[in-house]
């Protein structure tokens, strides 16, 4: 973002000292403060969404900032598609504000200023923001929309994604033969063609996520703690791995977690299976499980019994790559965070 930042100040820099005949140094502040003022277009568009989710209880977890667009984490979906609708259009509305306070502040200000040229590329880009964003096509705003608008015809929330993912696709190839031909016929600058495509790639790839998301979203009722969870495998303080191995073997649960309790039964660790993966075989008569193993009060819980959703949202909000399943005050299993992928993206690769 930084370099993308210093490449469009330093080429409208050069082009303002065109316009305006300054001198180099002015025409890089005009430069940086263009840069700041697009940051500025794309925070109070952001805002918008964030200030209407909140507005419908909708949690924001926070803004992230990009010279091309930004993104607004909101803690959960939103509950209807008429929120959903809302929510999705406050962006490009504020974008159209702020592009029609531009431009009636370039018609007020004499031609040939600083003032005026600002105003005027600011009308600009906060009106192609507008306008982009309200593409019927996912990751955009537009996008947003049309999954709305399917979502209360069908009752489906997962169609309406995946349409509004395909026709992001659209979109995104749609852009980038635009470019394409706006270049060929010397419509578009060659130094923006880079810029342009980063574009349509980028939006490719959102909706690419987004059609993944709709389809690993449709399997979250299958999503049953009881089931998922792999067993456990109590071993005392102290055991050496290769011991707690061999009693776990014999045992015939090989895949169950090594569960570490103190000498009065009660769990206090758990085994992580790649730090006991990677100790040799020929240390393990000598090494306690203590020594790979992590408190339980540093893992994350779940409880038995939380449906799919819920589950999701606490995989979300605390990443991790193994959870403590309990039931009351009691450890009944260990949930595998490549176990759920598996689960949900069943015909993906994992890697190992």
């Amino acid at each position: 973002m930084l370099l993308l930042a210093v490449l469009v100040a330093v080429l409208y820099a050069e082009f303002a000292r065109r316009q305006l005949d300054l001198p180099q140094i002015s025409g890089y502040l005009i430069g940086f403060g263009f840069v700041v003022s697009l940051l500025g277009s794309v925070l109070l568009h952001e805002l918008g969404h964030a200030l209407t989710a909140r507005r419908y209880g909708i949690g924001v977890r926070g803004i992230t900032l990009e010279l091309l667009g930004g993104y607004t984490e909101m803690e959960r979906d939103a509950p209807t598609p008429r929120i959903d609708l809302l929510v999705s259009l406050a962006g490009p509305a504020v974008s159209a504000v702020l592009g029609a306070l531009a431009v009636a502040a370039t018609l007020a200000l004499p031609p040939g200023t600083v003032g005026h040229q600002l105003a005027f590329q600011l009308a600009l880009s906060n009106v192609i923001v507008a306008v982009f964003n309200i593409l019927p096509g996912l990751p955009l705003d537009g996008g947003r929309a049309l999954r709305a608008a399917v979502w209360g015809l069908t009752r489906d929330r997962h169609r309406g994604t995946e349409v509004a993912g395909w026709a992001g696709r659209v979109v995104a190839v749609g852009t980038a033969a635009l470019v394409g031909l706006l270049t060929a016929t010397d419509h578009l600058a060659p130094v923006a063609l880079p810029l342009m495509l980063l574009v349509a790639v980028t939006l490719w790839r959102g909706a690419g996520q987004s059609i993944r998301a709709a389809r690993v979203s449709r399997r979250f009722p299958l999503i049953d703690l009881a089931q998922l969870a792999r067993p456990i495998w109590p071993v005392t303080t102290g055991t050496p791995l290769a011991e707690a191995q061999r009693r776990r073997a014999e045992g015939g649960q090989p895949a169950a977690a090594l569960l570490v309790t103190d000498s009065t039964g009660i769990p206090v660790a758990l085994v992580d299976p790649a730090a006991a993966a990677a100790v040799p075989v020929e240390r393990r008569a000598w090494l306690a499980v203590d020594s790979v193993a992590r408190p339980l009060t540093a893992l994350p819980t779940l409880t038995l019994g939380l449906d799919g959703e819920r589950v999701m949202e606490a995989v979300q909000t605390h990443p991790g790559a193994q959870y403590v399943v309990t039931s009351g005050e009691d450890v009944v299993g260990i949930l595998h965070i490549g176990d759920l992928a598996q689960l949900l993206e069943p015909n993906r690769k994992m890697t190992p």
